[in-house]
């Protein structure tokens, strides 16, 4: 869901956002997409466990292509839901059971931010990492709640067309 369009859409992404930065987010809300990233960045720096601000930046970002700057997001959404969930900093090391990843919250959010960061990761090129990350989210979410199962499509289709394709003959 696009928090662009939906207020009602906080909860699912690590909650409110305080309103010592809400008017910031407001703001890229009514601005062009160029000038929406800054206050996105100013509404981080202001309040850096604000969740759903990442989850603007890296859609944003990831949407114009710059994916960088969408990787960048995520990995600091993902870090900072870490601290407000109470994981681990390295994803790596996260198992089940160390949150409900179900509830909405900040586990909920950091376990889509991670399969967020396996998207980016493909769209850059970069199959072996995305992979590393759909393995980890099969793990913490066996039943794909999170939908992670898009993401190992579109890297099974990339594997598919990366293959040499071999002939009989």
């Amino acid at each position: 869901m696009n928090l662009f369009t939906g207020e009602e859409a906080d909860a699912f992404f690590g909650g409110e956002v305080p309103p010592a930065v809400r008017h910031l987010v407001d703001e890229a809300r009514s601005k062009p997409r160029e000038e929406a990233a800054v206050a996105l960045w100013t509404a981080v720096l202001a309040s850096p466990q604000a969740l759903p601000v990442y989850y603007l930046l890296y859609k944003l970002h990831a949407s114009q292509g710059e994916l960088a700057q969408a990787l960048r997001a995520a990995e600091r959404g993902l870090t900072a839901a870490a601290e407000v969930a109470g994981l681990p900093c390295d994803w790596r090391q996260v198992r089940p059971g160390m949150a409900d990843f179900l509830q909405p919250g900040a586990a909920r959010f950091w376990l889509f931010t991670l399969k967020a960061q396996a998207f980016i990761l493909l769209r850059r090129g970069e199959p072996a990492q995305a992979a590393e990350r759909l393995a980890h989210l099969r793990l913490l979410d066996p039943a794909d709640h999170i939908g992670a199962s898009v993401v190992a499509q579109l890297l099974a289709q990339h594997d598919a067309g990366a293959r040499p394709t071999t002939s009989d003959c």
